[in-house]
């Protein structure tokens, strides 16, 4: 059972609110966010950097989950974001989002969107490869503008952590090689453009990442790569930025340190290794996504029919699945649930929650103890802020759901649920 839930009367409570009040006035499938736990987390990474008094940068990164609201709220917090698409940087201005603290990642941005960025006078553009390099440059000049930019490299540091989520290793659709000297031609490359600004080096080692040696290695690595720029090219980076990846606990199994602690992790080793090595100690940028909205996200459900195929499984299937979080069914992720109006209940049995999609492999959760779930029951699966509405599909043609927001016990929509009408919106009646 988690450990940070709120429990009031044996009912789930989110930012103050009873999670059936919540299922009852939104409808369910319904995803819900509670806010206070995304500026406490913003909160706890400054404080890191604000007590190592060094300069820093807390930016969100919005692939995890994106809406206007979201960017509201990193807007009062004073964090950063990083966007990786048009689409999450449209999102960011249409919320008023300062575009100084945006930073634009993607290994194949478009003419376009570096259009747009540049237009839009984009903080920080993370240059990814070579054809970037030459892209970006020529959008500048066309358009007689500058940039401030980074470069990322790719460290060659494999993070514990499931493959397709690594993306530090040598052998990844991300960033410039160092070991082949590719990181090197690149610095060269735009140390001889006029049109931009390079400010530093980035670099990211993977997702749900539960131990630090991964992260002490990347920093010890990009910091021999600083010196080596600064005897080679007589160029120092003024931010390094490590990237996120911080691990959530999503089940009892995951057994993951406070993200606030990766960080001093790495800012120690940053201190201990610029030191050693002479060079100046950078401002150290990072980029947490799951670990901000993963934890105050909760996904309610309401149950259905059920299966029970004697001594091998029941199933009890509810109203979303696999179109609202595709994680389960993509690469087997874990998660933990509760009935929401019978958090804890002696009796229970043995349940396989199922998704309502046409696929045997929409299963949300496989084999977990819940008490007794009746039809209508509203089932809570935690821990669902990251990665779930954000890869939401509209698959069997099925709206996604409503996203509220909830803090200090007042609920609002942030996304309004999807209706039938916007599922055949762009639909076209052909001449045929």
């Amino acid at each position: 059972m988690h450990d940070d839930i709120e429990v009031q009367d044996n009912q789930l409570m989110i930012g103050g609110v009873p999670a059936t009040k919540l299922a009852d006035e939104y409808g369910t499938n319904l995803q819900v966010y509670d806010v206070s736990k995304i500026r406490d987390q913003i909160r706890a990474f400054k404080r890191v950097f604000e007590k190592n008094n060094l300069e820093y940068a807390v930016s969100y990164a919005s692939k995890a989950f994106a809406c206007i609201a979201m960017y509201q709220v990193l807007k009062q917090e004073d964090a950063h974001a990083d966007i990786v698409s048009g689409g999450e940087l449209y999102t960011a201005i249409k919320a008023g989002f300062p575009m100084d603290h945006v930073s634009f990642h993607g290994n194949n941005k478009s003419r376009a969107e570096l259009e747009m960025a540049v237009d839009h006078h984009v903080g920080m553009i993370i240059l990814d490869n070579f054809y970037e390099i030459q892209l970006l440059n020529e959008v500048l000049e066309a358009k007689d503008a500058t940039a401030d930019v980074m470069l990322r490299v790719s460290p060659a540091v494999s993070a514990h952590t499931h493959e397709f989520i690594q993306t530090g290793q040598q052998d990844s659709k991300f960033g410039f090689d160092i070991l082949t000297g590719q990181a090197d031609e690149a610095l060269q490359q735009v140390l001889n453009s006029e049109r931009m600004n390079l400010k530093g080096v980035h670099s990211h080692i993977g997702s749900q990442i539960f131990e630090t040696s991964g992260f002490k290695i990347e920093t010890e690595k990009l910091v021999r790569l600083m010196k080596h720029w600064q005897d080679e090219f007589d160029y120092t980076p003024e931010i390094v930025n490590v990237g996120g990846g911080f691990g959530i606990k999503y089940t009892d199994d995951d057994h993951p340190i406070r993200p606030e602690d990766f960080v001093q992790q790495i800012i120690t080793t940053m201190q201990e290794e610029t030191e050693k090595l002479g060079v100046k100690t950078p401002a150290v940028w990072i980029e947490p996504g799951r670990s901000i909205s993963g934890p105050a996200g909760v996904s309610l459900y309401r149950a259905g029919s059920s299966k029970t195929i004697p001594n091998i499984r029941k199933y009890v299937a509810v109203d979303g699945g696999m179109g609202d979080n595709i994680r389960p069914a993509l690469y087997g992720a874990k998660y933990d649930a509760v009935v929401a109006n019978d958090v804890v209940d002696d009796e229970t049995e043995l349940v396989t929650l199922a998704g309502k999609y046409c696929e045997s492999g929409d299963i949300l959760i496989k084999d977990i103890e819940l008490p007794k779930i009746k039809p209508g029951d509203v089932i809570a699966i935690l821990a669902t802020g990251a990665y779930g509405y954000s890869m939401a599909s509209n698959y069997n043609r099925n709206p996604r759901p409503a996203v509220i927001f909830v803090e200090d016990g007042k609920s609002q929509v942030a996304i309004k649920r999807e209706t039938f009408a916007d599922l055949v919106h762009l639909d076209q009646n052909l001449d045929i």
